[in-house]
């Protein structure tokens, strides 16, 4: 397996924009670290799965992809078009409890499975990377681990900066919100563009 490649994909894509990253920061920076530590637990989880996913089933997806690629990246743009319009219009401060009850580990998680990007990456990584230079079933479940940590850590990484830098943007939440929005917007256009 050529490592460097490998570790080299996961790690910029993992740590590009995305929704999970995105999210992670905006949550950081409006609720805090502390709060937003569900959600990114939920996205490692939920990507965990994912990528246990694509490992056992790579050569029926393989088959698949381009029936079920259209959906997918048209159910994911949705979703990140709808993300993109909550954090617009998102509800003050003194409903922090409730919008953190609702994005939490759980929305973490279900978020891996309508995310085409982390779909797609998993597709690809494994089956460039791993399915043709790795079979036993421990070796498989320790990249899906890795594969997965990484995932978490790109994650927890947006989270902090939003925390760190929340006095900041507190005085542009506003605009940072907006850009918020406009990123995940790009996100979502992209990934429909990429596909034609």
């Amino acid at each position: 397996m050529p490592k460097l490649s490998f570790l080299l994909f996961i790690f910029v894509s993992s740590f590009t924009p995305g929704p999970n990253n995105i999210m992670s920061m905006m949550l950081a920076n409006r609720y805090g670290l502390k709060r937003t530590l569900p959600f990114c637990f939920g996205v490692g989880t939920g990507f965990f799965v994912v990528m246990i996913g694509c490992i056992y089933f790579n050569l029926v997806l393989q088959s698949f992809v381009p029936k079920i690629e259209s959906f997918m990246v048209i159910v994911g743009s949705a979703y990140m078009i709808y993300l993109a319009v909550k954090i617009i219009i998102g509800k003050t401060d003194d409903d922090e409890n409730s919008n953190t009850k609702r994005i939490g580990f759980i929305t973490g998680t279900l978020l891996q499975f309508i995310n085409p990007k982390g779909i797609l990456y998993g597709i690809t990584v494994i089956s460039t990377f791993i399915i043709p230079y790795h079979t036993s079933k421990i070796s498989l479940l320790l990249f899906s681990i890795f594969i997965a940590f990484i995932g978490f850590i790109s994650t927890f990484s947006w989270s902090l900066f939003g925390s760190v830098f929340n006095r900041f943007l507190s005085q542009y939440r506003v605009q940072f919100n907006i850009l918020m929005a406009l990123l995940l917007i790009y996100c979502s256009v992209s990934i429909i563009f990429e596909q034609r």
